[in-house]
């Protein structure tokens, strides 16, 4: 009797233990999955912040870009408008200065010429 008692006390904490461990492993496995859960919606939560500061990048850098072409495009017309208002300064300023030195020029040659006929007192 002492014998079958020993071994029935064993056989029931056997089953306890059992038990005990199956209901940790199945509160291990719940947590488990739960902090699985957790993670995926991090990670989707995440995903779709970074989608969106994406989005928000490329938004801002496309109006950059056309802020950039607008002014750059601005610039170029602006130099282009002054390059050619030079030009034609230079050109009028120049012609002024060549007429002007024709003018000198032909005046010196009036002034300075001198008859192709020996005079008489030259002889």
């Amino acid at each position: 009797m002492k014998i079958m008692g020993l071994i029935t006390t064993l056989t029931v904490a056997t089953a306890l233990v059992a038990f005990a461990q199956e209901g940790t492993l199945e509160d291990a496995k719940q947590g488990a999955k739960k902090a699985g859960q957790t993670v995926k919606n991090g990670l989707e939560t995440a995903g779709e912040k970074t989608k969106e500061t994406a989005e928000t990048v490329g938004e801002k850098t496309k109006e950059t870009a056309k802020t950039v072409g607008r002014k750059t495009k601005e610039t170029a017309q602006t130099v282009g408008q002054k390059t050619k208002e030079t030009a034609k300064t230079i050109h009028r300023k120049s012609k002024r200065a060549l007429n002007k030195a024709k003018a000198e020029t032909s005046s010196q040659q009036e002034t300075n010429q001198t008859p192709n006929t020996p005079s008489p007192t030259d002889r």
